[in-house]
């Protein structure tokens, strides 16, 4: 074994670190004509099944659980830089308003 590799096998290297950021978005929706939840359901099947699917994405019906003419959705991302997440969640925000039919009443950012 040659004094050069020795020497990097005696350093002690710590492996980088990595610090990762988390965005969470809420968005207030305002219903109309919702008879019963599974028609509310159904306004925010393309929200579940588009960005549900999203490996750095969480997204999740919080809170109006049971109200019929509104509803809240929250959705958590991942990613390496606060820029990087804010890009992502303006992404999303103006998907969401292109598929979903619902009024959003409120949009809450925080990044983590």
């Amino acid at each position: 074994m040659s004094e050069a590799l020795r020497k990097l096998l005696n350093q002690s290297t710590a492996p980088p670190v990595i610090t990762p950021h988390v965005g969470v978005l809420t968005l207030h929706f305002q219903l109309y004509g919702c008879e019963d939840l599974k028609a509310k359901r159904k306004v925010f099947t393309a929200l579940r099944a588009v960005w549900g699917k999203e490996p750095d994405l969480a997204v999740a019906e919080t809170a109006d659980l049971d109200a019929l003419d509104c509803a809240t959705w929250t959705i958590a991302a991942l990613g390496t830089s606060s820029q990087q997440i804010t890009q992502r969640l303006d992404q999303i925000e103006k998907a969401i308003e292109e598929r979903v039919d619902a009024a959003i009443l409120d949009v809450h950012r925080e990044i983590l």
